[in-house]
């Protein structure tokens, strides 16, 4: 492995640990209604647990309202529960074949505690890319230790790190910016 090499990799172990919390991050819901928000919930499908999305077609009915037809017609009551049981906290209720998931405004106190998930999501994330330095940084370290880099080699590659690392910890924190405002906007 060479120095590129390992920069390389880094840099998209880095992209995976930020494309995980954009994912974490459009689980958190906000006032409106959006229909990725059902992406993780399991029903059982026969016997299987599936995705909604997967057994059902999710559109938006409005902008506070979310609409589950199953494409087999006797999924509904098992959809509607599947949607309550979940930790999403919504309520769906069923009208023939659809399942109307109405969501509820946030209160003030809900929006707090949602962007202190938020922020700890962050810091996860923050972590992660903190730990891909740390490894990229013993990884070099290891090279020079076997002789097959320079010091100053070694130096600059740290330096790279360190300028890769800062600015995926920019990202992050520009993520949970706009997801706070999201949060915050009424």
């Amino acid at each position: 492995m060479n120095i590129a090499d390992i920069k390389k990799n880094t840099e998209q172990k880095m992209h995976k640990s930020l494309d995980a919390l954009k994912i974490d991050l459009g689980k958190v819901r906000t006032g409106r209604a959006h229909t990725g928000i059902l992406d993780h919930v399991m029903v059982d499908y026969y016997g299987t647990p599936t995705p909604i999305p997967q057994v059902a077609n999710v559109t938006l009915i409005d902008n506070r309202t979310i609409g589950v037809t199953p494409w087999d017609k006797k999924m509904a009551g098992a959809v509607e529960k599947a949607i309550r049981d979940s930790d999403l906290g919504l309520n769906p209720a069923t009208q023939g074949e659809l399942v109307r998931v109405p969501m509820p405004a946030l209160t003030e106190e809900r929006r707090r505690d949602l962007i202190k998930v938020v922020k700890h999501e962050g810091e996860i994330a923050k972590v992660a890319v903190r730990n891909l330095r740390r490894d990229a940084i013993h990884a070099l370290k290891e090279l020079l230790k076997e002789k097959d880099i320079s010091e100053d080699e070694e130096r600059r590659a740290q330096d790279e790190v360190q300028k890769l690392t800062d600015k995926f910890i920019a990202d992050v924190d520009r993520a949970l910016a706009a997801k706070e405002a999201d949060l915050l906007a009424i």
